[in-house]
């Protein structure tokens, strides 16, 4: 009874708007296993989130001050008293091409991923009048069989998260459809994991630039002698490759543990191959098939950055790396914007993977 009323009351809490809960917390109606509740979900996240800036502002601040005092005394022991002076007046200025060159604080990574939202737009509004002035020229060389011109300026941060995702995603669905099939293969039968078992085990634990190197290999002498760009085809066929042993381990292995009452009476309805696969072992087998998928598409997410970087393809890992190769004042600013970008998509393709998982979802029961 206890149980059922202490439900009822987070159920009630759970269902009450954001505003309402302030209300009542003001007017002292909040209830305490409700005001528990209201500090753990909303107070205690966003005092971590205050701690966690102040900390990276104190942080920022520090080494700042440590790198410009090292520049001030370096230049007095080089230069003399002048130089160190005038250094020290620069610094103290803002001016940019002065300033010590370390880890940014908050403000400026928030004024970099301003600066590159508003790069998007001049680049995007670029492209439109590219295209616009184009037009009509495109139309009659496609019409006499040309191609037609594009643009071929730089592209903008946000067409690189696209870039991105784009490449992931298609390096995910090569995992899927070679790991998954194989998978259940292998699951079905002792003799082909005995034979793939060596197989995953060798080539599960190489490294993303080794899988690089060996589709670099094969795709510049598949596609010698094109002109179309092959590091999106080189960066997502490594992608597929690097993350699909867990996908393919636990299909296997959910596979493999199917309740054997199952298999026994798909034999006696009398089943086809294909029929028992889809009705009897891939419902089954499904929860440990979507862990695999998640690891794989948060494996994707990781080696995508190391794997664009050195395909140079147009993606956030080439961002990093240009950045980190320029060397301007804001260019750690911007390279910590791309890690929270980075981050919160993860979070997001996780999140994308669960509820997919949830959809999907059943009581093994329902198998047949």
């Amino acid at each position: 009874m206890k149980a059922s009323i202490t439900l009822g009351k987070v159920s009630k809490f759970m269902g009450l708007g954001i505003f309402e809960t302030l209300k009542n917390l003001f007017t002292g109606k909040l209830e305490k296993d409700e005001m528990q509740s209201f500090l753990r979900k909303t107070v205690v996240p966003l005092a971590s989130i205050l701690l966690f800036l102040g900390l990276w502002h104190l942080g920022a601040k520090s080494l700042y001050n440590t790198e410009a005092e090292f520049k001030i005394e370096k230049a007095l022991q080089d230069q003399g008293q002048a130089a160190a002076d005038a250094l020290k007046t620069c610094i103290a200025s803002g001016d940019s091409s002065c300033q010590p060159n370390t880890l940014p604080s908050p403000s400026q990574v928030w004024e970099s991923f301003q600066s590159l939202l508003r790069d998007h737009n001049i680049i995007s509004a670029d492209k439109l009048a590219f295209k616009e002035k184009t037009a009509a020229l495109n139309e009659k060389r496609i019409a006499a069989g040309k191609d037609p011109i594009v643009y071929t300026g730089r592209p903008s941060f946000v067409d690189q998260i696209y870039r991105s995702l784009q490449t992931v995603f298609a390096g995910f669905f090569l995992a899927l459809v070679i790991a998954v099939p194989l998978g259940i293969f292998i699951g079905l039968s002792p003799t082909l994991k005995s034979s793939f078992n060596w197989f995953i085990q060798i080539f599960k634990p190489v490294s993303p630039v080794v899988w690089y190197l060996l589709v670099f290999m094969i795709v510049k002498t598949v596609l010698i002698g094109s002109t179309d760009d092959s590091s999106f085809t080189i960066s997502f066929i490594s992608v597929g490759l690097c993350s699909m042993w867990a996908t393919l381990v636990n299909t296997a292995m959910g596979v493999s543990s199917v309740d054997k009452d199952y298999i026994n009476v798909a034999k006696v309805l009398k089943l086809g191959t294909f029929q028992k696969i889809f009705k009897v072992v891939l419902p089954s087998s499904l929860p440990l098939i979507f862990t695999g998928l998640k690891i794989t598409l948060s494996v994707a997410w990781m080696v995508l950055i190391a794997i664009e970087l050195l395909a140079q393809s147009p993606g956030l890992g080439l961002f990093v790396w240009e950045e980190f190769q320029n060397g301007a004042n804001d260019s750690n600013a911007k390279i910590i914007v791309a890690m929270f970008i980075i981050g919160i998509i993860g979070f997001l393709l996780d999140r994308l993977m669960l509820t997919i998982q949830n959809w999907v979802s059943f009581d093994k029961q329902d198998a047949i």
